[in-house]
């Protein structure tokens, strides 16, 4: 007998759109994903429900993007959270990830663009235009505080298995279960990897590791 395949599980997420039109469109094609479960609230609703996973966030009812993100991180600050919108330009893509974002998709992007940004960031990971990427990696690149040759930085075994799994787009729970440890000794060795590269968060130390091959994804 065939063993029954494995369900994937729930990806919970809730939509903050003032658009009636478009809040339409984003539940036809999200009730087409097996795994997805959309759950539609206003901002202050989102805040209070536990089981949601993340939110895609649009326009909402005119409040500006900034203030919505701080009210939603404020009280959950793990919460994932992909903002889409019309003709964002670099700057106010890295301005929102900064601000605690963890993915951009363009409101013209392709109905498979916000179904895979909604995986990946899902996953602990970070969607962004190439375009924007490209500029982050040009400012890491550029910038005054010197990033350390590879030959020239040495990593225990154990960062090397965290650093593994942060580019791979693990939460620190995520990285913690295997390796037995706690997320706050997960976070001290991402704190020093950082240390160690010379960068100042997760994602210039993810596009690092990338760029400079400092890890093995295979």
């Amino acid at each position: 007998m065939k063993a029954a395949p494995t369900k994937k599980p729930l990806i919970r997420f809730a939509v903050v759109e003032s658009d009636p039109l478009r809040l339409a469109g984003f539940r036809a094609l999200f009730d087409s994903e097996p795994d997805f479960e959309l759950i539609s609230y206003s901002s202050p609703d989102i805040v209070a429900q536990q089981n949601i996973d993340l939110v895609l966030l649009g326009n909402y009812h005119g409040q500006n993007l900034f203030d919505v993100l701080v009210c939603l991180k404020a009280p959950r600050p793990h919460l994932r959270i992909i903002v889409t919108g019309s003709g964002m330009d670099e700057q106010t893509i890295l301005k929102a990830i900064a601000a605690g974002a963890k993915g951009y998709v363009d409101a013209a992007a392709s109905p498979a663009d916000f179904v895979q940004a909604i995986r990946i960031v899902s996953r602990g990971s970070v969607w962004v235009p190439r375009r924007v990427l490209s500029m982050f990696i040009e400012r890491i690149s550029n910038s005054p505080r010197r990033i350390f040759p590879t030959d020239q930085v040495a990593f225990t075994d154990r960062e090397t298995q965290v650093l593994k799994m942060l580019v791979e787009g693990r939460s620190n729970k995520e990285i913690g279960t295997p390796l037995g440890i706690g997320e706050r000794t997960v976070k001290a060795h991402v704190a020093k990897l950082m240390r160690k590269v010379g960068v100042e968060n997760r994602v210039a130390l993810t596009v690092h590791a990338i760029t400079h091959s400092l890890v093995s994804l295979h």
